[in-house]
């Protein structure tokens, strides 16, 4: 049987955007700023894993392996693993990740000072469309 509880978060995760607007303290703006740039995260990335962290306070059932959006260091650390081709390919594929997540960051999540369709010039996107097909004709034959 469903509770009220139950259909209310149904609700919630069916018109949920995943974006909204969060007003809090400058002192805790910045101390979020600080340990996201330690982490190497953008300030949104730090708060969304913080988030849906296990044992966070507003944990939720979330598989936190999707917020990893670059994969350039799991292909450095799995190079062994890698079939002799990938592996020889490894530092542009690393490379390409780099920039599609850096880039997709800005285009998806946005920053306060940040209008991607003021930012984003056509030669990004094709520099971008170049990058991802380079991987999939690269990882395609590899892939069963």
């Amino acid at each position: 049987m469903s509770t009220t509880r139950d259909r209310h978060a149904r609700e919630s995760a069916a018109t949920a955007s995943g974006r909204f607007v969060l007003r809090l303290p400058p002192a805790l703006h910045a101390a979020l700023q600080g340990a996201a740039r330690e982490a190497g995260l953008s300030l949104n990335e730090y708060c969304t894993r913080r988030l849906a962290a296990p044992g966070a306070t507003l944990a939720v059932d979330a598989d936190t392996s999707a917020l990893v959006h670059d994969v350039a260091e799991v292909l450095a650390a799995e190079r062994d693993r890698l079939p002799p081709a990938l592996a020889a390919e490894l530092e542009r594929l690393a490379d390409v990740s780099r920039r599609l997540r850096r880039d997709r960051e800005l285009a998806f999540y946005g920053a306060e000072d940040l209008t991607a369709s003021d930012f984003y010039k056509k030669s990004d996107a094709e520099d971008a469309r170049l990058g991802a097909r380079f991987v999939v004709r690269t990882v395609r034959r590899h892939v069963r």
